[in-house]
């Protein structure tokens, strides 16, 4: 079943994302289609068990904001970043929500401290679900 493109609500190249079971809200992230997968930023702490799963301790920081996360990992994979070069990431999947729509998206854990967004939010997570108009910025975010 696909939904007509008029259906969807629309997003701007740039919007503020929650990612709620991680405690984190209105977060900037960039909007890009040309990247597969979404990315955090995040310096892996640890990995570790718990009820016969594993986990991952990470680090979550940006401008004067600090927080220590964790989340069942779901993958270590190669991702290729812009530069071209493949690296080793981890993987968690969590809930998002982008202005009132809420769904769960991986993502991959990575060190962002020089991008200007710590969230990339990549086209599989927006496939069916939003539209983009690149010319724009902020069309979710609430006043």
């Amino acid at each position: 079943m696909s939904v007509a493109a008029d259906d969807l609500p629309t997003v701007g190249w740039r919007e503020r994302v929650s990612l709620p079971a991680l405690g984190l809200s209105d977060v900037p992230a960039k909007i890009d289609t040309g990247a597969r997968t979404s990315s955090l930023h995040g310096h892996v702490i640890e990995t570790f068990e718990r009820e016969g799963k594993t986990f991952v301790r990470f680090s979550v920081d940006w401008d004067d904001f600090e927080l220590e996360c964790e989340a069942v990992q779901v993958d270590r994979r190669g991702i290729t970043s812009s530069n071209g070069q493949t690296q080793q990431r981890y993987v968690i999947k969590t809930p998002v929500r982008i202005g009132d729509v809420e769904f769960r998206a991986e993502f991959s854990l990575a060190d962002r401290s020089e991008m200007k967004f710590p969230i990339l939010i990549g086209r599989t997570a927006l496939r069916r679900r939003f539209v983009v108009d690149s010319g724009h910025s902020w069309l979710q975010t609430k006043a």
